[in-house]
């Protein structure tokens, strides 16, 4: 459901014992598991899955409600129902969800046990209040949003096609597994820019100069935009590329076509019992 590249938070020790700088993908898996076992690898895991449940809940029925809403008024064939539904039900659940992403957020980027966690939540909340808590909100929906338009489009595209050219009416898993991994690589390398700026705005780190400091909450998402490109160039809005396509293309491939299976075998279980 999520799709981030987690980077190093350098004002707290870090979460793994970092020997030097990562050369890349494989270079990071090969020196996280000498130092910290197999076991960092899921770091942040029982707050991802808090997360996935009521998101994936939000998402998914908002989408199909809303798809079938539009389609009753607008026709069957109307090509912009994908972009409306996808863009609406995305940006509830990032609204609903935003809270536990910055909570996740902190668990990877650095150990916690779960007193430290609470005391975390509670600090903010008393110092900053509750919109605290919705750190991140703006990149991410700038992140997610788009993310969720691209994808649907191109996926109810791209599997009609695929239907069109293997003469089938409807679609076999196959067919929505390899659209949902298309549709997906395509709009993760659209949206990243924006998953390195929530990153950094949730780790509450920035790099000037003259040293790292803490990003205020005021700070805009073209500012820290603004800051990666000078201080890294254009390609530091694309720092993990190679990590989020590895991730999403099989993330969306076997959420959709898992999805579209479910859906299939309970509906054909509904016409059983009727």
């Amino acid at each position: 459901m999520d799709h981030m590249c987690v980077c190093e938070d350098g004002s707290k020790k870090a979460w793994y014992k970092k020997p030097g700088n990562f050369q890349g993908t494989l270079d990071a898996f090969v020196k996280i598991l000498r130092n910290e076992g197999i076991k960092s690898l899921w770091s942040g895991l029982p707050p991802t899955l808090v997360m996935a449940v009521p998101a994936t809940v939000i998402y998914f029925t908002c989408y199909d409600q809303l798809s079938a809403f539009l389609r009753a008024k607008l026709g069957e064939n109307e090509t912009r129902i994908p972009i409306v539904a996808g863009t609406v039900a995305r940006f509830g659940a990032v609204t609903v969800i935003s809270p536990l992403e910055l909570i996740r957020t902190k668990v990877q980027s650095k150990k916690f046990s779960y007193k430290e966690l609470h005391q975390f939540v509670s600090m903010k909340v008393s110092e900053e209040g509750w919109i605290s808590l919705w750190k991140g909100w703006a990149p991410t929906v700038l992140r997610d949003v788009p993310f969720s338009a691209m994808y649907w489009y191109n996926y109810e595209i791209l599997k009609k096609w695929l239907c069109e050219k293997s003469g089938l009416y409807e679609p076999t898993f196959m067919i929505n597994f390899a659209s949902g991994a298309l549709s997906g690589s395509f709009a993760a390398v659209a949206t990243l820019p924006f998953d390195v700026v929530k990153t950094q705005k949730q780790t509450q780190l920035w790099t000037y100069s003259s040293g790292r400091v803490p990003v205020p909450l005021h700070v805009s998402t073209w500012a820290i935009m603004k800051n990666i490109v000078s201080e890294n160039g254009f390609s530091g809005l694309f720092t993990g590329l190679i990590p989020r396509l590895i991730k999403i293309a099989p993330a969306c491939a076997i959420m959709i076509s898992t999805y579209e299976f479910g859906k299939a075998f309970f509906q054909k279980q509904n016409v059983k019992r009727q």
